[in-house]
């Protein structure tokens, strides 16, 4: 038992040091003005990470464009340097425990090296799916807001504004910074296209379009948006119905495989077991 504590400790350190680089920042402050420097003890362990992957023969290793796309969507108080090191700091760690453990656990040496390495971009790559799921939720308050803005005679880009100032979340940040750069001189259509196709959202790009269609073609932008709202709460709800209408389907295996058996072992072998020791 004592010859397993070592790995085991090892390994779970490689992985609280994966979640602990890949804790999520939801602040928008943060991003728009620059995360501020951490202090402590922490401070020297992001150093020091940051160090070991900004090491030139780090720095060669596959995956640093898909590096980068994943941090710009979960949004995370990390570098790039930070998250290389992190990779190969959990490979190194998961290796040693396999090497360190009794054989033949040796030759799963190579398989924890790889899942060690991979696994800071599995947290990384959950923190961007969990934010883009909690922005896609935000979208039918934002196109009911859009087409309450629109109704009342602004623009598009002022009813844009108006609504981001009126929610918070993901989606509020993400556009916060078109905002932000249309206040720099940037053209509020294009930036507000790039961000759409940057997050992925299938709604977010309809509305894109539909604002554009409405001010290119000088129709009216409320009406739009209202039906495209209506039309995502409808997808939506019908979403949901089917989901739940799958519940009872995916709730069998569990019930049949892992309830029932534990509950005829509580309720009918006690008394199979008492009936036959009456009958001798």
């Amino acid at each position: 038992m004592e010859a397993y504590l070592g790995p085991v400790v090892a390994g779970a350190a490689a992985l609280l040091a994966g979640a602990a680089v890949t804790t999520a920042v939801d602040e928008a402050l943060l991003f728009r003005l620059g995360a501020p420097s951490p202090t402590g003890s922490g401070a020297t362990v992001r150093r020091a990470v940051g160090r070991l992957g900004a090491a030139r023969l780090v720095r060669r290793l596959p995956g640093k464009a898909a590096t980068v796309r994943r941090i710009a969507r979960a949004r995370v108080n990390v570098t790039e340097d930070e998250m290389a090191g992190t990779k190969v700091l959990s490979a190194g760690l998961l290796a040693a425990a396999a090497f360190s453990a009794p054989w033949p656990a040796p030759l799963l040496a190579p398989v924890l090296t790889g899942c060690g390495f991979l696994l800071p971009d599995v947290l990384l790559g959950r923190l961007a799916r969990r934010r883009l799921e909690r922005a896609d939720r935000e979208m039918p308050l934002l196109l009911d807001l859009l087409a309450a803005a629109s109704s009342a005679g602004l623009s598009g880009q002022l009813a844009l504004r108006r609504a981001i100032e009126s929610t918070e979340g993901p989606l509020s940040e993400e556009l916060s910074v078109v905002i932000h750069s249309v206040d720099l001189g940037a053209r509020w259509r294009d930036e507000l296209r790039a961000t759409a196709e940057r997050l992925a959202l299938p709604d977010l790009r309809r509305a894109v379009a539909t604002m554009t269609r409405a001010e290119s073609l000088g129709s009216s932008l409320s009406d739009a948006l209202s039906e495209l709202a209506t039309e995502v709460r409808d997808v939506r709800r019908s979403a949901a119905t089917e989901r739940a209408r799958k519940a009872p389907v995916k709730m069998l295996f569990p019930l049949v495989f892992l309830v029932l058996p534990a509950f005829l072992l509580l309720t009918v072998v006690p008394v199979l077991v008492s009936a036959l020791q009456s009958i001798r």
